[in-house]
């Protein structure tokens, strides 16, 4: 029975019951309403029936602050096609494309249609889904349940520009039936939020180093800033023997520092944290309900396509980014990479000569 059926039967039990007693006074008294209430309720029902004695909300919306259909159309839209969005960064993307509602304006949207949390943005797109005909497995869903949990950073890390310092982190995605045990190596540029990601089946030195060889440096060459310094945490794909280990020695080839987190305190890695954090949420819990990922070279293809969105597409609101693409970030931080880099060369150059 619902509530407004419970209501419903309270009132014609105090019709019956004054109608039993003969005397609506005391009808009043043993069900503890007015007179008045009384009187009110026996109107309705003679009027109207059962239908009349439902609750009527008194709240009235105001139709002249409702956003434009179109626009309300695109937020729901919008939720649909990026769920793990919250509504500043909704607000912002829709600016972007020419529709303007402000992120408050968003979150009315969002609660008129039931989606004001991420885990109802994520239901109302599996819904989504299912009309469209995509299958899921219950494989698929728990595989992202035991995902790594994310840890949240605290404090800040000291960077000058692009380049400077990248943070790297090895991240456990879960199991894919068909392809084992999947990672993901992270490269994260700490001054602007620039991001790669590369999936492995296994943990290794030699997959750490091949994610710099084949994703980051490449990327930074092209754009002439040198990669100075990368952090990362203790575990065995990072730290070894100098002459044995495979991405130590790699460090060693390309002139690159390596910093290590303090022990037993990942939050010094904060941003790779964070980075890993988005990732799992916008992409893989996504992904994984529109999906069945058959390869590793499938699941790449796609994170590679979500990542260039990332960078290019997606505004960040980061300290540095305040609102920009992290691409645009860089783009925008060149001409302080140059002024650093030659900074540098000049101060090198009079060591030398000293």
């Amino acid at each position: 029975m619902t509530t407004e059926q419970k209501l419903i039967k309270t009132k014609m039990n105090l019709l019956d019951l004054a109608s039993y007693l003969q005397n609506v006074s005391e009808a009043c008294r043993v069900m503890g309403y007015s007179r008045d209430t009384f009187y009110r309720v026996q109107k309705a029902y003679d009027e109207g029936g059962l239908d009349a004695l439902k609750e009527k909300t008194r709240k009235k919306p105001n139709i002249r602050n409702r956003v434009p259909e179109d626009v309300e159309k695109a937020v729901v839209d919008y939720a649909i096609e990026e769920p793990a969005h919250g509504q500043k960064r909704t607000s912002d993307t829709l600016r972007h494309r020419g529709i303007f509602i402000s992120a408050a304006g968003v979150r009315c949207v969002w609660l008129r249609h039931d989606l004001e949390t991420f885990q109802k943005r994520l239901k109302n797109l599996e819904s989504h889904v299912a009309k469209t005909g995509a299958v899921l497995t219950e494989g698929q869903l728990r595989a992202m349940e035991k995902a790594k949990e994310e840890k949240i950073s605290h404090g800040e890390i000291e960077t000058e520009h692009a380049g400077y310092l990248g943070s790297q982190d090895t991240f456990y995605v879960g199991v894919i039936k068909g392809v084992g045990r999947v990672y993901q190596q992270t490269f994260i540029d700490t001054y602007t939020s620039v991001g790669f990601a590369k999936v492995y089946t296994t943990k290794q030195p030699i997959n750490s180093a091949d994610m710099l060889n084949d994703k980051v440096l490449p990327f930074f060459e092209d754009y002439g800033i040198p990669l100075l310094r990368i952090l990362t945490d203790r575990g065995t794909e990072y730290c070894g023997r100098a002459d044995t280990h495979d991405y130590q020695l790699y460090l060693a080839l390309n002139d690159i520092d390596h910093t290590k987190t303090k022990a037993k305190h990942p939050q010094t890695n904060g941003i790779c944290e964070r980075f890993n954090r988005t990732v799992l949420e916008e992409f893989y819990r996504i992904a994984f309900r529109k999906k069945i990922y058959l390869s590793l070279e499938e699941l790449q293809e796609d994170l590679d396509h979500w990542i260039n969105k990332y960078n290019a597409e997606r505004p960040h609101q980061g300290k540095r980014c305040q609102g920009r693409t992290p691409l645009q970030t860089l783009l925008d931080n060149l001409d302080v990479v140059k002024e650093k880099t030659m900074s540098n060369i000049n101060n090198l150059d009079q060591t030398v000569a000293a």
